[in-house]
């Protein structure tokens, strides 16, 4: 597989700018497929000779010894030997901090890269250990993969931090949704007045003490304004009107008081994750200043929840090459097709990392929060709009030219309708119906 001397991949899935230096006659690739226990190793020569057929060991210090031993008995202490780790979430990480011998060179290869070789061996729908075993090998000896680099302490605690808010959040955004379920089993019809039950404080109220509404009924309207007082709320009278008629209305489930001890354990699980994602954001307000990210706290719109989540999902920025390979790497820069003198735009591709693409859309959506960025975005999209309409008015391209066309097929508008209207008439044609109707103009 032929390589550009200036582009290389990061095993987060982006080009980056390297000097690849391919295999030379005294040069011996070690292939590494690591799976969760086991990885599979093979070792080839520049000559594409095997040293060590396809293996499978054990993903301990033994069974890395072990092919290290076989690997130097099967060949001369100078020649030089470049292991490559296909780069497999966390599953390598063990093989990236197995001491290996002083003289070789350890390197990690973009898993986009694998398959992108196994599609040109014709491999597209196959992948097995061997297939993939070989597409690493000849990758390796194009010179494919980026050194292995000591991590920045700071960097990978502030993934670690990252990673832990970001599991936390998911599990209280799915627990809100099983908490607002169950009382809809309980109080059927409290949505209807309060919009937001997690968002206010009266809507917590009704969470933690009105989840049966025999007890809003009891109370009354004054009862409840006093009750919210009590408790440092201020609920306005027609509201606490509403909310009485909605708790006098209601019709709970046969299962209603099932649904009222769900609610009671997940308000404590909830109240728990609330203090994890507060400490989690608290940590990582702190590590944030002494990593490369730092500057990001002065952008308006950018705090430590968007920041840490742009951090986790990048990890070290000294693994990447610069800003562009970093956008691209999130798969939000449009494809593009050039052929023949003819090149057609594409859309925005689903390939790339999703958690850097969602860190950047967060930012995005954090600048915004700025008015005047917010401002500059929006008459930047209004004015691409109406260029977009000038250029199809100058040219005479309708914006969905295929609604225009006379035919049978879906989205396009009938002869029968066009005539109808005055635009054309229909006449017989010998050819049958298939054939494109006559058009007379009027």
């Amino acid at each position: 597989m032929a390589a550009s001397p200036d582009a290389h991949d990061t095993p987060g899935g982006a080009l980056v700018s390297v000097h690849v230096v391919p295999a030379t006659s005294s040069t011996i690739v070690v292939a590494i497929d690591v799976g969760k226990n086991v990885a599979a190793i093979s070792a080839t020569d520049s000559s594409r000779r095997r040293v060590l057929p396809p293996t499978h060991v054990a993903l301990t210090r033994s069974g890395l010894d072990s092919v290290v031993t076989r690997i130097q008995s099967a060949s001369d202490a100078s020649i030089q030997v470049r292991v490559g780790v296909e780069a497999a979430g966390h599953y390598h990480q063990p093989v990236l901090g197995y001491t290996w011998p002083s003289d070789w060179e350890l390197v990690e290869v973009n898993p986009a890269r694998v398959a992108e070789q196994r599609k040109i061996f014709g491999r597209r729908r196959a992948k097995t250990d061997a297939i993939d075993l070989d597409a690493l090998t000849e990758l390796l000896l194009a010179g494919q993969g980026i050194p292995v680099i000591s991590r920045s302490v700071v960097c990978a605690e502030l993934s670690a931090w990252a990673a832990h808010r970001s599991r936390r959040v998911l599990t209280h955004t799915a627990t809100m949704i099983q908490l607002t379920t169950q009382l809809d089993r309980a109080f059927p019809g409290v949505g209807t007045v309060i919009s937001d039950l997690f968002g206010t404080g009266i809507g917590r109220l009704v969470i933690a003490e009105f989840t049966d509404p025999t007890h809003l009924t009891k109370l009354g309207t004054e009862g409840v304004i006093a009750f919210a007082a009590d408790h440092g709320l201020r609920l306005e009278h027609p509201r606490a009107e509403r909310l009485v008629a909605a708790a006098a209305d209601a019709l709970p489930t046969p299962h209603a008081a099932l649904a009222r001890q769900v609610i009671a354990r997940d308000r404590i699980l909830l109240a728990d994750l609330e203090t994890q994602i507060t400490e989690a954001t608290a940590r990582i307000a702190e590590l944030i200043p002494a990593s490369p990210f730092a500057t990001q706290m002065s952008v308006p719109g950018w705090g430590p929840a968007r920041i840490g989540s742009y951090a986790g999902a990048l990890g070290d920025p000294e693994r990447w090459a610069g800003p562009a390979q970093i956008y691209r790497a999130s798969g939000l820069v449009p494809a593009q097709y050039e052929s023949a003198g003819k090149r057609r735009d594409g859309h925005i591709s689903r390939e790339g990392s999703v958690p850097v693409r969602r860190a950047l859309i967060e930012l995005g959506f954090g600048l915004r929060h700025k008015r005047a960025i917010g401002e500059a975005v929006r008459s930047g999209l209004e004015a691409a709009r109406q260029a977009e309409q000038g250029h199809r008015v100058r040219v005479g391209a309708p914006r969905q030219p295929n609604r225009l066309r006379p035919g049978t097929g879906p989205g396009r508008i009938r002869p029968g309708l066009l005539a109808a209207k005055g635009v054309l008439t229909t006449k017989p044609d010998p050819r049958g119906s298939s054939a494109r109707p006559r058009t007379v103009e009027r």
